[in-house]
């Protein structure tokens, strides 16, 4: 993972069917401590006032504001600095139109996306826009300053040197990887629809090439202006301090939790999905961003409290860690929007592993060696962040419909560095977890690989674990392993012994991480038998019909004996 914001930009910018191109689009990067306290400048403009006065407002304003924004002390906010940036260049504009007749028109829209840390700060005023795609949805964050009315939509209220003093909006995002920006003049989306837009941003591609077929789109939709665009991708980003998760999370309140019907935060509940000793889940609608989602919330018991942020706390510190598919994602909310403590989550239609375990048919090798290794997989990305789960069990993964796997609930995890601060006793679930934690042991890879055999054991078994199920609050007793063949007869050998390994009640038993546990999965699939040869009599095989053709046996033996006398 990055340790910096890095970014992926181009632009591009054609005349048209205009006669000059009153056009500015500009990038500035600056060296590593600017980007680090200033981040790093997109921006655009699009002047007005023709050839004697249009590029020159336009030009002139994105250059003074880069060379002002970077001058100013970087203790200023990114809103405050922005605006100071603004004022001399907006004056200078307002006095050309006041004192000089060929000048009168002279203005420009501009928009500025500064990247910084994790958050991207916009600065408008105008008409040009700013789109972000992110998760296949494009949103328009900028709002137009035009009149509303259709045959007035092109004549704009609000733009630098239109009035002495500049008003511009000032908007703050936080930053997901992977999220596709779009900086374009009226030109590009006056003529081009958003479902169009989205379509040529979702094409993928390098900045370059989607930005060339943006403006390329626009001129053959007939725009009559100046085509301009700007296309950046978000291709790293740092990992949020801990201390700034915690300050985020203590000044959120936990309410009386929802119930299905309600609104929170632009969040329609629209059916509640799970119910624990912590926390609600819902399905919901994100009527702001449009799309699916699944919301959290804590149980307001005022002794779990804090327990409760910290658990907060550490989903969102290991999901901005650890980039990999099979782990599940928080959705991080735009500055300001969240009221009360909750965690978003991507909706995804899907059965938990322990629902499926439950279903006929039993799950095959094949399926169940699937799961295994994608499941490990993600056990492995956070390991090797020294990051331990230490609640894995089927009831924490999600299988969704497309084939893949999530790994929930990661709020009793351990942390690299961030050791535990609530001694709330042993976490986790008793009948998975690794004897040697019941006697202090906070968790390591062996006690995850333990809690990933028993798993794998319980979904072959539908059901059962391989030392008996194990009462909560309760010191695990002295059992011995039950082989998987008294569940599933049909299963290899191999298969047996690789589980028998990975939870033997000795640690240094097991294997040492779970690439070992998944090397020999996959060595035995590739070279093993695929099904048990049974050694097994016929009366250990099904001694029910044993004993019912003995009978029938010993019943026409005893009928032909009787006749036989009879004779």
């Amino acid at each position: 993972m990055s340790e910096q914001l890095q970014i992926r930009s181009d632009f591009a910018s054609k005349t048209g069917k205009r006669a000059s191109n009153q056009d500015y689009v500009a990038i500035f990067e600056g060296n590593a401590g600017q980007r680090n306290r200033q981040g790093i400048v997109h921006a655009i403009a699009d002047g007005m006032g023709g050839a004697l006065g249009g590029r020159q407002a336009a030009e002139s304003t994105v250059r003074s504001f880069i060379d002002a924004y970077y001058s100013l002390p970087d203790t200023l906010s990114i809103e405050r600095a922005a605006g100071q940036a603004l004022v001399a260049i907006n004056r200078w504009i307002h006095s050309q139109r006041r004192n000089d007749r060929q000048l009168e028109n002279m203005a420009t829209t501009f928009s500025a996306l500064i990247l910084r840390h994790r958050h991207a700060h916009i600065i408008h005023i105008g008409d040009s826009r700013i789109y972000r795609l992110r998760e296949h949805q494009l949103q328009q964050l900028t709002t137009d300053h035009s009149h509303s009315h259709p045959d007035m939509k092109h004549v704009i209220f609000r733009a630098i040197g239109f009035e002495e003093d500049a008003r511009f909006d000032y908007l703050k995002h936080s930053l997901n990887l992977h999220d596709r920006f779009l900086l374009c003049s009226d030109g590009v989306s006056g003529v081009l629809s958003d479902k169009r837009l989205q379509s040529l941003l979702q094409q993928g591609g390098s900045p370059d090439d989607c930005v060339n077929h943006i403006i390329d789109a626009a001129l053959q939709a007939g725009s009559q202006d100046n085509v301009s665009g700007l296309v950046l991708d978000v291709v790293g980003l740092p990992p949020p301090d801990h201390s700034e998760l915690a300050n985020e999370f203590e000044a959120l309140p936990i309410f009386a939790l929802p119930k299905a019907g309600d609104t929170v935060d632009g969040f329609m509940l629209n059916q509640q999905v799970f119910e624990g000793r912590y926390s609600r889940l819902f399905k919901a609608r994100d009527t702001i961003e449009n799309r699916d989602v699944v919301l959290k919330f804590p149980h307001p018991r005022i002794e779990d409290e804090v327990s409760q942020r910290q658990a907060f706390i550490r989903e969102s510190w290991i999901t901005s860690h650890s980039h990999s598919p099979w782990v599940i994602k928080m959705i991080t909310l735009a500055p300001n929007r969240q009221s009360r403590l909750y965690s978003v989550m991507p909706c995804y239609h899907c059965q938990t592993l322990e629902q499926r375990l439950l279903c006929s048919p039993k799950i095959n090798l094949e399926e169940g060696v699937a799961i295994s290794l994608k499941l490990a997989h993600a056990i492995d990305s956070l390991n090797r962040k020294q990051i331990f789960h230490r609640d894995i069990k089927p009831e924490n993964i999600m299988l969704p419909e497309d084939g893949g796997l999530k790994l929930l609930d990661l709020g009793v995890a351990r942390l690299p560095g961030l050791e535990e601060q609530i001694k709330s006793g042993v976490p986790g679930t008793p009948s998975f977890m690794a004897p040697e934690m019941f006697s202090g042991e906070a968790g390591n890879e062996r006690t995850e690989i333990y809690a990933l055999g028993v798993t794998i054991y319980r979904f072959f078994s539908a059901g059962h674990y391989p030392y008996g199920e194990q009462e909560a609050f309760s010191r695990p007793r002295e059992k011995k392993y039950i082989p998987l063949s008294r569940y599933r007869p049909d299963l290899p050998a191999w298969l047996d012994q690789i589980l028998q390994t990975a939870t033997a009640t000795d640690p240094s038993l097991r294997f040492s991480d779970v690439i070992e546990l998944c090397y020999q999965i996959e060595d035995g699939l590739a070279n093993g038998a695929k099904t048990r040869i049974s050694n097994q009599s016929y009366l250990d095989k099904n001694p029910v019909k044993f004993w019912q053709n003995v009978s029938l046996i010993l019943a026409i033996a005893f009928f032909m004996a009787l006749i036989s006398h009879a004779l």
